[in-house]
């Protein structure tokens, strides 16, 4: 900044100041530890069978300046003492330590001239050395994340490709969709459809369907009624298509979407199959004889994923429609209630239950005095 300054280089000079500025905010920012630690190296080691992780914290006038995690892996069984001694050797030259102290979570013996190893118990450089320890299982968890996440990314891709080859499928199903029913003796009937992008599921496309056109349980009519919805609405819309479509049943309900795929004439662009529960049978569109796929096979797994997830979204949706209909119907038969005071019970309290079981002042600031006293004489 000055030599910018003695060029009269002004606009440079205030750049350098800015970036100055920047740094002593970053550094007031340091963990300050205590005023009276000077400049001291912290090692901390967490181990477990196969690695090691050696976390460094350098302490310059009672603030933590620096904080550096390394992995180490086991080569011979070492133990913790020799790894940590091996890695604060390197650690100090590498980052050009001075400090005539170290703090380490082992006692490991001093080769360095002048240097003093020292094992805290209490104080402040135990705090330090809790700090550094915090640090080094922290970088084994994250490992441990890590290696579970390249797991499953690598397991749902070999799925997909196991699936195209289990099923014999054209194409890669990289986009599925899979279809259950959900009812009650008949009431509420709803179906569900969720959407799994890459082995994995894309909740924003899941979609729920209100069955209109069937009266009472006919899982062979709503079925062909959904899929029928779904894909009109989607070559309407100039959607992408799904590689395979999915239904939870046996060959009635495959039949009954196949019905709607030949009247959208999508029977041979789409593939299409169906898993019947009890014995994970697998049915085709085109053959008369059903596969039964190995119970490891990551394709089935796949297909499992899907039709579980499916049926869960159609509970679950079913369940707030019943809910939803029964304190309907209980409300009509409440004299003086109409269907607006009946809408702001249901979307503020959700079920018979919630709203009976409520507190009276909640529903006289909700729905008046009046129309409360009327509410709770019903369920008196």
């Amino acid at each position: 900044m000055m030599t910018f300054s003695d060029n009269l280089d002004f606009e440079n000079a205030q750049k350098i100041k800015e970036k100055i500025t920047l740094l002593d905010n970053y550094q007031s920012k340091s963990t300050v530890v205590s005023s009276k630690i000077k400049n001291i190296d912290v090692f901390a080691i967490c181990s477990e069978k196969k690695f090691a992780f050696v976390n460094y914290l350098k302490i310059q006038n009672g603030a933590v300046i620096l904080s550096h995690t390394v992995e180490v892996k086991k080569k011979l069984e070492e133990n913790d003492e020799d790894i940590l001694h091996f890695v604060v050797s390197i650690l100090r030259k590498r980052f050009n330590s001075t400090s005539k102290t170290v703090l380490c979570s082992h006692n490991i013996k001093s080769v360095w001239a002048g240097v003093k190893v020292i094992l805290p118990i209490i104080g402040d450089k135990k705090k330090l050395l809790d700090l550094s320890i915090r640090n080094a299982k922290y970088m084994r968890l994250e490992k441990k994340k890590h290696q579970i996440f390249s797991s499953e990314k690598k397991e749902k891709s070999t799925a997909i490709y196991k699936l195209k080859d289990d099923l014999n499928l054209k194409l890669t199903p990289f986009h599925i969709e899979c279809f259950d029913n959900s009812n009650l003796n008949g009431t509420n009937p709803v179906a569900a459809c969720v959407v799994f992008k890459n082995g994995k599921p894309c909740k924003k496309e899941y979609r729920i369907f209100n069955i209109k056109t069937v009266a009472g349980a006919d899982d062979y009519k709503s079925m062909e009624e959904v899929i029928y919805r779904r894909y009109k609405r989607a070559l309407a819309e100039k959607k992408t298509l799904p590689q395979l479509i999915i239904v939870d049943g046996g060959r009635g309900q495959l039949s009954s979407a196949i019905k709607s795929l030949k009247k959208l004439n999508l029977v041979n662009k789409i593939s299409i199959i169906g898993i019947a529960k009890k014995l994970e049978t697998i049915y085709f569109s085109n053959d008369s004889t059903p596969l039964y796929l190995n119970k490891r096979s990551h394709g089935l797994k796949l297909i499992q994923r899907l039709r579980n997830e499916a049926h869960r979204f159609a509970i679950n949706h079913h369940r707030k429609k019943r809910a939803k209909d029964s304190l309907v119907s209980s409300l009509k038969n409440i004299k003086g209630i109409r269907s607006k005071t009946s809408n702001l019970l249901i979307s503020h309290f959700g079920s018979i239950k919630n709203a009976s079981s409520a507190k009276k002042s909640d529903l006289i600031q909700l729905i008046g005095k009046s129309k409360t006293d009327l509410f709770l004489r019903k369920f008196d």
